[in-house]
């Protein structure tokens, strides 16, 4: 049974979570692209997947993900946005939440242990999903644009 604990507790923290890691993504040089963008709209857009994290992990499709991830792709390549940048970005993401995990959960009995692994491994099989149907949106986007152009 998965320990819904970890997902409360990200979802609790879901702002403190997106302020630091829009810093994270705007001090890198590997994310430099980002510095282009409003900060108040990439907190919004990352705390909203971090207060939703449950639903992300428990409800959400492998289309649903699909369908917001390429979507995101897509807007991140309009933006101008290089690709590196932006897998980067995704990549802090996932270890700015496990680093959170790490310094914020505490296992009490071997149960909680159990069910913290499996929504570890539901978070990262969510952010490698992520990371596919961003790359795909992006790829297509740009398709799209060179034929426009």
């Amino acid at each position: 049974m998965i320990d819904l604990r970890l997902a409360r507790l990200i979802e609790n923290h879901a702002d403190e979570l997106a302020r630091g890691l829009v810093k994270k993504i705007r001090n890198s040089e590997r994310t430099s692209d980002f510095r282009k963008l409003p900060e108040s709209e990439l907190e919004a857009r990352v705390g909203e997947v971090y207060r939703h994290i449950s639903d992300w992990l428990l409800t959400k499709t492998d289309s649903d993900i699909e369908l917001r991830f390429t979507h995101v792709g897509e807007i991140r390549e309009c933006e101008g946005i290089s690709f590196t940048h932006l897998l980067w970005a995704l990549t802090l993401t996932k270890e700015h939440l496990w680093g959170f995990l790490q310094r914020e959960a505490l296992v009490d009995r071997m149960v909680d242990l159990y069910g913290e692994l499996q929504l570890l491994w539901l978070l990262d099989q969510f952010f490698d999903r992520a990371i596919y149907y961003t790359t795909i949106g992006y790829e297509s986007a740009r398709t799209r644009m060179a034929k426009a152009a």
